[in-house]
């Protein structure tokens, strides 16, 4: 992948997030901050484009005021617990899965507009009231929110960033598994999709460094095979099609 726009349909998390570099400046189309790559792609409809002006006020989060104790309070309805999906990229998954736990709160972190713009849809189009967007840096939003008050984290088929010179702009780093374990609640779950092994294989090293996560695989099928009720996106499908086999990671937090 190259620091270009990305199709959401091509790949899930167009967000992918490092922190403490930034690119170059917003009028040029590319987000300031920790964010690597294009913000917008295909010119948006003119129905995408209203929603992005008027319904996206209404759910995104503004970190930019200190964070509630209780993330819960951010939804209305109340809900029972509150989820985080970095990179939705089309929104399948989350979408699904919003609809599927409708006492749960979801907070989706996409900053390619393209991508904000199809889920605007999606949660119009089925009315779901559970989802509320951040509209930039995953690293960020960790940051703010308060310690204990996410159940779980999801990082489905995030950019590789294969070249090795630009491994640190994966997601995944020790920083942010730390980020992940303050803001998790006890037995929390951090899950990651990915088709590429070298990946794979980054995610399970540090994880298996973190003091705070355990990998709960017992036996192959318990990474092999996506996890129950799993909602397959479409580059995940686009993987199979071409004969690659994704790893399905869940880690608990232990501390």
């Amino acid at each position: 992948m190259t620091d270009s726009a990305p199709d959401p349909d091509d790949h899930d998390a167009a967000s992918e997030a490092f922190a403490g570099e930034s690119e170059t400046a917003p009028d040029d189309g590319f987000y300031r901050g920790s964010f690597f790559g294009r913000r917008k792609g295909h010119k948006l409809r003119l129905h995408q484009t209203d929603l992005m002006a008027t319904l996206l006020p209404r759910l995104a989060f503004d970190i930019g005021s200190p964070a509630p104790a209780d993330l819960r309070t951010r939804f209305d309805p109340a809900v029972e617990a509150v989820r985080v999906e970095i990179g939705f990229g089309g929104g399948e998954h989350l979408v699904a899965e919003a609809q599927a736990h409708p006492h749960v709160g979801f907070i989706g972190c996409e900053p390619y507009i393209n991508g904000m713009a199809k889920i605007l849809t999606h949660i119009e189009e089925r009315g779901l009231g559970n989802i509320r967007l951040y509209a930039g840096d995953a690293a960020e939003l960790l940051a703010w929110a308060p310690p204990q008050s996410i159940t779980r984290i999801d990082l489905i088929h995030p950019d590789p960033w294969p070249k090795r010179r630009h491994w640190k702009r994966r997601f995944v780093q020790d920083a942010t598994l730390e980020a992940m374990a303050r803001v998790l609640v006890s037995s929390g779950e951090f899950r990651f999709v990915h088709d590429i092994p070298d990946y794979v294989a980054w995610t399970l090293w540090h994880l298996q460094r973190s003091p705070d996560f355990a990998w709960t695989a017992e036996r192959a099928d318990d990474w092999r095979q996506p996890w129950p009720n799993y909602t397959m996106t479409r580059y995940g499908r686009k993987a199979t099609r071409e004969g690659r086999q994704a790893a399905y990671v869940i880690a608990r937090k232990i501390t």
